[in-house]
């Protein structure tokens, strides 16, 4: 009998190549009955998630710090994982008014695997030390690796790369705390279980890596000004909704009508935190950018005048 090798023995044992139980028959199911057990898997993960909180906002910490010194996020995966990290930080910009080196993705194969999976990309680690190298990774920023199995070779070497050159460095992995062998500041360990059908981690374990790097760039981008109460206030207004979603910001913020709020965002260059502080403060669209500038962009601060001092 002819032995397996090495890696297929890892692969065996890794958590995300487990069989799951509660689906062994599912190919014997109906439509529904699919989805129904789809359904009750996915249940677990926000559940899963909730475990890690302490640990995101570890993370959440290290990315403003980051970000308050100029530095940048990057995420490195391969597979589902990199589209994620990529899907994530493209999300930024139009959300939250961040310029788009702020937060990057990095996906095994480059550009075309987000279309197309790139087979073998992700087998070395001299792939990943490059992925960080090309992108002008620096010591003040952040790298964040994304691998549902923890072992994508990929992955581990961008954040080796990254770990080598002074960044701060975290991962996201669905596997066991227990079985984390790598050496990063911090890492978010959400185990939700087998999969539904069998090492498909683009289910369970990409609906946890998603809400993961939904929670480290959000309460980041709030944690540096970038919301007003509970609403985006640093949007661009790049199309017709998001125009319309921020006179109807102005409105539900200030109580004035459609037109009046149309007026105040001309007058605030269309730009709904200016905007804000010129109308609830009283002040003009001078004071109101220095009003920002001295608040670090948090809109309560410059309406309440915060750090700022008139000429």
């Amino acid at each position: 009998m002819s032995k397996a090798p090495p890696l297929f023995s890892e692969i065996e044992k890794l958590a995300t190549e487990q069989r799951n139980p509660r689906s062994r028959n599912i190919d014997t199911e109906s439509v529904r009955g699919v989805l129904d057990i789809i359904s009750s898997e996915d249940r677990l993960v926000a559940e899963a998630v909730a475990t890690q909180l302490d640990y995101i906002a570890d993370a959440v910490d290290i990315i403003v710090e980051s970000f308050n010194a100029g530095g940048r996020l990057f995420y490195a995966g391969a597979g589902t994982s990199g589209r994620l990290g990529i899907l994530d930080a493209s999300e930024c910009p139009p959300t939250f008014g961040s310029d788009p080196d702020m937060v990057q993705g990095l996906i095994a194969g480059g550009p075309a695997a987000v279309f197309k999976s790139q087979e073998g990309a992700e087998d070395l680690t001299e792939n990943g030390h490059d992925a960080i190298r090309e992108a002008g990774v620096k010591s003040g920023d952040v790298v964040c690796g994304i691998a549902a199995s923890r072992r994508t070779p990929y992955v581990v070497g961008a954040v080796e790369r990254a770990k080598h050159i002074g960044c701060k460095t975290l991962f996201i992995t669905c596997t066991p705390r227990s079985e984390f062998n790598l050496d990063v500041d911090i890492a978010i360990c959400p185990v939700v279980g087998p999969e539904v059908i069998m090492g498909s981690t683009r289910m369970k374990s990409g609906t946890a890596q998603k809400m993961v790097l939904n929670m480290l760039t959000t309460a980041s981008m709030i944690r540096i000004g970038k919301v007003y109460e509970n609403m985006m206030v640093d949007l661009q207004m790049t199309n017709a909704k998001l125009v319309e979603r921020s006179k109807r910001t102005v409105m539900i913020v200030t109580g004035v009508d459609y037109s009046t709020a149309s007026a105040v965002l001309d007058r605030g260059g269309g730009h709904v935190k200016t905007a804000l502080v010129m109308h609830l403060a009283k002040v003009s669209l001078e004071e109101a950018a220095s009003r920002l500038r001295a608040s670090r962009g948090f809109v309560r601060g410059a309406i309440e005048g915060i750090g700022y001092e008139p000429d």
